[in-house]
């Protein structure tokens, strides 16, 4: 074991953070730490880091463990460079290095050689020391930060970088770099894939799976902790439950256990409510009155199960559009953007949207994503090309940076102040169903944290019933409930959408086109993300083959250009419209489906151990009802595991 939290608790004054929280690390676990904003994960996080006290409880860890912790936007402050401040972390093995390549100019000092007992001294000593530089790793320095460097998106940047010219993102990105170059024996990342791009998020993953100490991570990337993480923690009402499995199979055990917890509860309500009706019916009557002191005694010995809590309280909100717009939406064409009128950051980019589709607008960090929506909003002038809005077309967006929130304003003067003309109760009635009540409403903007700014944010863009929602990476500060209820609003939207996002749940679940954003164009792919990979691999494979086969003509001495392919046809407009749809129905409906069986199941294995429970398999009554319901589910399990494979087929 590397690490045992034994019920720590924490407050702030009157109010508390963390409250008997009890959590085990073992070597090389994978542990995902979630709640909603506000629980208390980074709280716990410093805790066990160290840098912060608690109330009571006890950590234990051995002496020998080393643990890394990066905290949220905790970049480097250094007067290195990138390349200096990662070989700063072999500083051992440098110094080894050094004093090898001093014994080595000793060795050939004839004065040494001459003396055979210093010799074979200093000869010893360098075979010892060049053992152990080799094990250690002393030959692999440079091919693990450049390695680590590609990894993390610092590929193309100079050696000689200096840190302190980097973004407050890169910087974050860098002190993750040199992290995991230090290799701690717990690494505790809070928030990592922030600032991170998918193909550097995909590149981490496959790292972190295969990395050889223990990892205890914070997120809000449901596709990141279902590809790395075996157990899930998660804190809720101050206080931590343990769950085997990614974070897909903690949300199905949780609500399983939840329905499983509720039947008992109300079976047993159910009881109570009878047994207390026996006696106050019988407790007066001469004949009847020993059975009811009976039940009443078993009424006092009873252990009373308390209501199962449910989930906490989640924001609740839609997307309505007050018209509807034209059929073409947008039409971009050859437009080109750069910061400066001089140095391009983007060219010939062309695109369309028509009603009711939903883009998502993929791409490298720093190739003009946010740009590029900025201009088709006005923010930004294009240096060529032009675009298009349609007729009747009004446009809500949604910035990553909340540049649109005025600071000293508090939540309520900030919505009613662009909706003036709605009464308070309304204004307080929207901001309720985002989670801001009572003195909530009178909180300084500018005191708000990332999450709450978030909210605020889509509170004011729902107000706007806009026709075509631009969203620059929504799901940035929001928790994994908030994130669930933003997709829910989004999905039943019946206006446009285009959007920025790294997330690739998110991106699996709303996109029905990536339209991915290089230097020199834009490329569309019908589907969401997973089908963007697979037909990524689909074309590299068919290019390789294309090289392979020129290679062999070359080879054969044979002459002849390749054919070029002609475009697959898509069909008419309509048609490909309605087959997304029909699509996207078809994979909600297995998804639930999904759900559906994997509850099942838990209720089958639930009911199963009951009957092998002696309370029960010596109550023939009770055996019946069981069975019963075992049988019931597994009828209910095989009608959904039809539907399943019918829908797969």
């Amino acid at each position: 074991m590397l690490l045992q939290v034994s019920n720590i608790s924490k407050s702030y004054g009157v109010r508390s953070v963390l409250s008997n929280i009890t959590l085990q690390i073992e070597n090389r676990e994978r542990i995902g730490l979630v709640g909603v904003n506000g629980a208390g994960k980074s709280t716990l996080l410093q805790i066990i880091a160290g840098e912060m006290s608690y109330d009571s409880g006890d950590l234990f860890k051995a002496k020998e463990t080393k643990i890394g912790y990066l905290k949220q936007n905790s970049g480097l402050q250094t007067d290195k460079s990138i390349w200096n401040e990662l070989l700063s972390v072999f500083s051992s093995l440098l110094e080894t290095e050094r004093e090898l390549r001093e014994l080595e100019a000793l060795m050939a000092d004839p004065e040494l050689i001459s003396d055979e007992k210093k010799y074979e001294t200093t000869m010893n000593r360098y075979a010892q020391r060049s053992e152990w530089f080799r094990e250690h790793g002393g030959y692999e320095i440079e091919a693990k930060i450049r390695g680590i460097l590609h990894g993390m998106g610092f590929g193309q940047f100079p050696p000689d970088t200096l840190v302190k010219t980097l973004s407050g993102g890169q910087k974050t990105r860098l002190a993750l770099a040199k992290m995991l170059l230090e290799e701690p024996d717990l690494l505790m990342l809070d928030e990592p894939t922030n600032h991170l791009d998918i193909p550097t998020l995909t590149w981490l993953e496959g790292y972190l799976r295969g990395y050889p100490g223990a990892i205890l991570v914070v997120s809000h990337d449901r596709f990141f902790l279902d590809a790395l993480v075996t157990s899930i923690y998660e804190i809720e009402r101050n206080a931590s439950k343990r769950y085997t499995g990614n974070y897909s199979r903690f949300i199905e055990i949780k609500e399983a256990n939840y329905e499983i917890e509720m039947k008992q509860f109300e079976k047993q309500q159910d009881e109570i409510a009878k047994l207390e009706d026996f006696v106050q019916r019988n407790i007066v009557r001469a004949s009847t009155t020993k059975r009811a002191q009976s039940r009443r005694k078993q009424l006092e010995k009873m252990d009373r199960l308390d209501k199962p809590m449910g989930d906490l309280k989640r924001a609740s909100f839609s997307f309505e559009i007050e018209q509807t717009s034209g059929k073409e939406v947008l039409q971009v064409d050859r437009l080109a953007l750069s910061y400066d009128g001089k140095k391009r950051l983007l060219d010939g980019v062309s695109f369309q949207l028509r009603r009711s589709e939903t883009a998502a607008l993929i791409g490298p960090n720093g190739v003009g994503k946010s740009t590029l929506l900025k201009t088709l909003i006005g923010q930004h002038k294009q240096d060529a090309g032009t675009f298009k809005w349609g007729a009747g077309v009004t446009i809500g967006y949604y910035d990553q940076e909340q540049t649109g929130l005025t600071p000293t304003n508090n939540v309520l003067e900030e919505v009613w102040n662009t909706y003036p003309h709605l009464e308070e109760a309304r204004i307080r009635t929207v901001l309720g169903s985002f989670l801001f009540s009572g003195e909530d409403v009178f909180k300084k903007v500018a005191a708000l944290s990332g999450g709450e700014k978030a909210r605020v944010a889509l509170a004011k863009l729902m107000l706007q019933k806009a026709n075509v929602l631009i969203l620059d990476e929504p799901t940035n500060h929001l928790d994994l409930y908030s994130k669930e209820v933003l997709e829910s609003a989004l999905m039943d939207y019946e206006g446009t959408l285009l959007f920025i996002s790294h997330d690739r749940y998110f991106l699996n679940k709303m996109a029905e086109s990536m339209l991915d954003l290089q230097k020199d164009g834009l490329t569309s792919y019908l589907g969401n993300y997973d089908d963007y990979v697979e037909k990524k691999a689909e074309l590299a494979e068919m290019e390789a083959k294309r090289l392979a086969k020129e290679a062999e003509k070359k080879a054969a001495g044979g002459s002849g250009s390749a054919g070029k392919s002609e475009p697959a046809s898509t069909g008419g407009y309509e048609a490909d419209k309605l087959a997304k749809r029909e699509e996207r129905s078809r994979q909600r409906k297995l998804e639930q489906l999904e759900l559906d069986i994997a509850r099942l199941e838990d209720e089958v294995l639930a009911l199963e151990a009951e009957l092998a429970d002696p309370a029960v398999y010596n109550n023939y009554v009770l055996v019946q009802e069981k069975t019963a319901a075992v049988d019931e589910r597994k009828s209910s399990l095989a009608a959904c595991y039809e539907e399943w494979e019918t829908l797969l087929a």
